[in-house]
């Protein structure tokens, strides 16, 4: 049984659909590239604060609010 673990920044700008398509492509994927039955594969999405997420050193948020 895959699982895949997709992890994005939290900042309220990806919807319900874009979600469906990132779910349903990685589900596409493993069953084209790897030949995985897709009944059994898991895709979880976890959005993680961008406080929590650190780049370089710092935070995203910190490096958001320089505009890098």
């Amino acid at each position: 049984m895959p699982y895949v673990n997709i992890k994005i920044t939290r900042e309220g700008n990806v919807s319900p659909a874009q979600k469906a398509r990132l779910i349903q492509g990685a589900t596409e994927l493993l069953r084209d590239v790897l030949g995985k039955n897709p009944a059994t594969t898991v895709v979880v999405i976890d959005e993680v604060d961008t406080d929590n997420w650190g780049i370089g050193g710092e935070s995203v948020t910190s490096r958001r609010k320089k505009g890098i």
